[in-house]
């Protein structure tokens, strides 16, 4: 098994890039990892792509910096045969 920090390097380095869902999925983990619970204000109603993101890191509000950690490792070894 991977660490976090081995998922997230290896995960920047994919072959092919990740639909727009699952690349979210692996924001919003991420950022709850590294930062904790959201930090900034939501984005604009019309900042599509920024407010996405935000609702992704927002999803995973409450869960700990490991727990978020653990989840972001399976979600990259469930996704790395597909793009590594």
């Amino acid at each position: 098994m991977v660490s976090f920090e081995e998922a997230a390097e290896l995960a920047k380095n994919f072959s092919k890039k990740p639909t727009d869902s699952e690349f979210l999925e692996f924001y919003g983990l991420f950022k709850q990892a590294t930062v904790g619970d959201v930090n900034i204000d939501k984005p604009g109603i019309l900042d599509l792509k920024k407010k996405a993101m935000y609702e992704a890191w927002n999803s995973n509000k409450g869960l700990s910096k490991e727990a978020a950690k653990e989840a972001y490792v399976k979600v990259y070894e469930k996704y790395a045969p597909k793009y590594a």
